[in-house]
């Protein structure tokens, strides 16, 4: 009697053991599946590639990064080289996801630093920068300067960031009482860079108010400048649409402006859920 009761009770051990087993397995790979990644980059006509990508995926979840560089000589690549760097490395020794907002300022405010001290002045080497993280199918994003970050869903192509333009802190300022009609408008086609790493006035980032929650099918898009300036969101919106890899589309953003009359440097990153 004793022995049976024994096995039985050994038995319900064993079956509960095996059930948290498959929860855990189940929380720790609902980080990371399901991410598909595509990368693709074009020189241009330019002499120098200044534009650089990085993406990771960990056990804690994935991260991608895209820098474009600007500057004399080789300095904009060596700043986006950085930037890159820095951003990839402090997501491999911290668990970003704990405090996204500490990651993205530390990683951005970190690689400022250290641009100005591999180059003599911001004219010498900059970037403009954007990451995001992903997890559990939420979305955490920073940026500075204009890289741009998207989400395509259900054939749209939506904005997520607003970008460190003149033209963006012309409206911010309007709105804010600051600045006239007259001047805001003048300003409003002034793509100029108010803030980027490299500058030893750095202002904060641009960061997610609230993690955006993805669904299943959506893109998260960033792109370099080299890439919304020469394709239309309806273009960009025909490839993304494609029943094709991550990968693929990717390779089909970049044709299209190795086909165009652009000469910039063009670079994007696309996670697809």
């Amino acid at each position: 009697m004793n022995h049976t009761y024994n096995r039985i009770v050994l038995l319900l051990i064993v079956i509960v053991l095996l059930e948290l087993l498959k929860l855990l397995c189940k929380k720790r790979s609902s980080h990371t599946h399901s991410l598909e990644v595509g990368t693709c980059m074009t020189i241009g006509k330019r002499d120098v590639q200044e534009d650089q990508v990085g993406t990771l995926t960990t056990e804690a979840g994935t991260m991608a990064v895209l820098a474009d560089g600007a500057g004399r000589e080789f300095g904009g690549r060596i700043a986006s080289r950085i930037a890159v760097d820095t951003c990839v490395e402090i997501f491999k020794d911290y668990n970003a996801f704990n405090n996204p907002q500490y990651y993205f300022r530390k990683a951005f405010h970190c690689a400022n630093k250290e641009i100005i001290k591999a180059v003599e002045d911001e004219s010498r080497g900059r970037a403009s920068v954007g990451c995001v993280m992903v997890r559990d199918q939420y979305l955490y994003y920073a940026l500075a300067g204009n890289v741009k970050i998207c989400v395509y869903r259900e054939g749209s192509l939506v904005p997520v960031s607003v970008g460190h333009t003149v033209a963006v802190l012309a409206q911010q300022k309007f709105h804010e009482g600051k600045l006239s009609r007259q001047d805001a408008i003048r300003l409003l086609e002034d793509q100029r860079l108010y803030n980027y790493l490299g500058k030893d006035e750095f202002k904060d980032i641009e960061i997610f108010d609230a993690p955006i929650k993805l669904l299943a099918g959506d893109i998260i898009v960033l792109m370099s400048d080299g890439i919304y300036d020469y394709i239309s969101t309806r273009e960009i919106e025909a490839v993304l649409y494609q029943e094709v890899t991550c990968q693929q589309k990717a390779y089909e953003l970049i044709e299209h402006i190795n086909t165009s009359s652009a000469e910039d440097n063009a670079s994007v990153i696309l996670i697809e859920v």
